[in-house]
């Protein structure tokens, strides 16, 4: 009897699933329509920001000022639902600015004291952490711990973070003058490290006619905050075939260049490859790409067209790279265009 009820279960949960993928693409096509009452062009990057939400991740935006990062990042909040902090990151700026801090509360009634936590700018659904490279290693240090551990501990208690939760960093590639670059092992933490570039021609002149006119119509909200908790497990339920796991796996490991399965062209311009991380977001993303993209499976294009993000930040060009101009995307392309996507399994 539990067999039958459980065979029956399945294909309903698969349906239930087969309709959330159908809903997410519509949901993605009306966010896109919202957000374009504000932003104009930026859809890939748009894409793989939102394939960073529905997969319970972090990303980090790379662009010169001007280019709508906040605005980008405010708007998807309103049409997410979600609450939404901006912390700009300064030298001065402390661990306690964006986590909170303990006071002396008196209460009027019985003038007995106490200490009273009073939550930072960290406690809401997605944070804005602009320019993070312009904080001390100790201010980072606590802002990606609270990303990693998705808590934060202060006198020896625990508060949990709001969820959803997520963290999109931005920084500026020039006036670099002062600034204090995140380690490797902390870039690590973000799925994608996002280039934002300047919009077309035609592009910049909507945003000329749009900044300059009439005050556009406000993005309206799209989805729920439970709907978002839900599709986030919808794509971990999504099933991947193994030799879509074995192109990531290989995708991976060619460029580590002391591994046996190293390319030549890695050995010769990487000091490190990318580390398992990349493999599980790889995966991930490529799940959310295939949803988004309202299809039931992934395929090996959907592992590929994820890949510039995901090693951008995880892969150290040597110096023989930089005598010779060559930069980690460079070596991707390189490494897509090598690595067949129908090899064999091993």
């Amino acid at each position: 009897m539990n067999t039958a009820i459980a065979e029956a279960e399945e294909p309903q949960a698969a349906d239930k699933d087969l309709q959330a993928v159908h809903r997410l693409k519509t949901a993605c096509s009306n966010i896109k329509a919202e957000l374009g009452k504000v932003i104009v062009g930026q859809e890939e990057v748009v894409d793989q920001v939102l394939i960073a939400v529905i997969t319970r991740s972090h990303a980090l935006l790379v662009g010169v000022p001007g280019l709508a990062k906040t605005l980008l990042v405010s708007t998807l909040s309103q049409t997410l639902h979600l609450s939404f902090k901006r912390i700009q990151f300064t030298p001065d700026l402390m661990p306690s600015d964006i986590t909170g801090t303990e006071v002396i509360y008196q209460d009027p009634a019985t003038n007995e004291r106490q200490f009273r936590f009073l939550k930072g700018p960290i406690f809401a659904n997605m944070i804005l952490a602009d320019e993070i490279n312009r904080t001390p290693p100790k201010t980072q240090a606590a802002m990606l711990e609270a990303m990693q551990e998705r808590k934060i501990t202060v006198a020896g208690t625990d508060f949990p973070l709001p969820d959803p939760f997520f963290v999109i960093a931005t920084q500026n590639p020039i006036e670099q003058e002062g600034t204090y670059p995140l380690p490797e092992a902390q870039l690590d933490r973000f799925m994608f490290m996002i280039l934002v570039d300047y919009p077309t021609g035609a592009e910049e002149r909507q945003i000329m006619r749009m900044a300059t006119g009439v005050a556009a119509a406000r993005p309206q909200p799209v989805m729920s905050q439970e709907e978002i908790l839900d599709l986030q497990q919808i794509v971990r339920r999504m099933p991947v075939a193994e030799h879509v796991y074995a192109y990531a796996e290989r995708l991976v490991r060619v460029t580590r260049p002391k591994s046996p399965e190293a390319l030549d062209f890695c050995k010769k311009w990487l000091t490190w490859g990318a580390g398992p991380r990349a493999g599980l977001n790889l995966i991930m993303a490529a799940k959310a790409r295939a949803m988004l993209g309202g299809n039931y499976y992934v395929s090996c294009d959907d592992v590929a067209a994820m890949a510039l993000p995901i090693f951008r930040h995880r892969m150290i060009p040597n110096f023989a790279a930089q005598c010779e101009s060559v930069r980690p995307d460079d070596i991707t392309r390189k490494i897509l265009e090598t690595v067949p996507k129908d090899g064999k399994l091993p």
